[in-house]
């Protein structure tokens, strides 16, 4: 059984110069988009995160300041990062956690839109926790029985990531072969923001963290307005602060 698409699906993999969404930076971007006939396009640059890598950050994936100093800065190649990967669903090895918000923050700071809307997000490292609970290089050699050469190579992780989810699907029938029936079968949660400091209860977006935790956000920005600016001028991710924002003028709205 095989990955069966409706649209084109963008595996993604990230190196970056930390793993702070709100203030690290992309240094490498991959992407291997397989589209629903089954044919692969690739793409990979280096990013100049217009910042030193640091030391620690150069010792895991090998990409060092010499490197990307003639490489374009995220904003100069957002646009054809963006157009790659329109009309995609997305794939990745604990992208939900990490690539995809470190991805839509980087658009975000670009000042570039990047809809999620209707999106599905299969993050194949749920479903390896979920039944094996194993790492990437460990998850490769066990689906697909290969040593992953190159780990901490964007578009070598992003390859294999890919690799191990058609193994998935052929190991696990149970779990579908679709986008929708993986995200299903892994328990992904509605998003909100990426950072997940809200989550929906019945459809109702509610703070999942702090004093707040557990109340609908709207509630809270009716009682104490306050703490919408709070958070705004908070170390909170741009994509968080993007979300409280629409969810305060839907409530403004309601007032009207």
């Amino acid at each position: 059984m095989k990955l069966q698409l409706t649209r084109p699906i963008a595996f993604i993999d990230l190196e970056t110069t930390g793993i702070n969404i709100s203030t690290d930076k992309i240094v490498e971007i991959a992407i291997v988009k397989i589209l629903p006939d089954g044919t692969k396009q690739v793409k990979r640059k280096l990013i100049n995160p217009q910042m030193p890598i640091p030391a620690g950050a150069t010792e895991i994936h090998g990409i060092s300041d010499e490197m990307v100093k003639d490489a374009p800065n995220f904003k100069q190649a957002g646009n054809e990062i963006k157009q790659f990967l329109d009309g995609c669903d997305f794939g990745g090895y604990n992208s939900n956690r990490f690539d995809i918000p470190m991805l839509i923050e980087e658009f975000l700071r670009a000042g570039m839109e990047f809809s999620i809307e209707g999106k599905k997000f299969v993050d194949v490292q749920k479903v390896f926790h979920q039944m094996e609970q194993r790492t990437l290089s460990a998850a490769y050699k066990f689906y697909c029985d290969k040593i992953l050469d190159g780990a901490h190579s964007a578009e070598a992780d992003a390859q294999a990531t890919w690799e191990v989810l058609e193994a998935q699907i052929e190991r696990y029938p149970n779990m579908g072969n679709t986008p929708e029936s993986i995200v299903k079968f892994t328990g992904e949660d509605e998003m909100v923001d990426f950072a997940r400091r809200f989550i929906k209860d019945k459809g109702v977006e509610i703070f999942n963290f702090g004093k707040h935790k557990g109340k609908p956000v709207t509630q809270v920005l009716k009682e104490e307005p306050q703490y919408y600016d709070w958070m705004m001028k908070g170390d909170f991710s741009m994509n968080t602060k993007q979300k409280l924002t629409e969810i305060l003028n839907r409530t403004l709205l309601k007032k009207v």
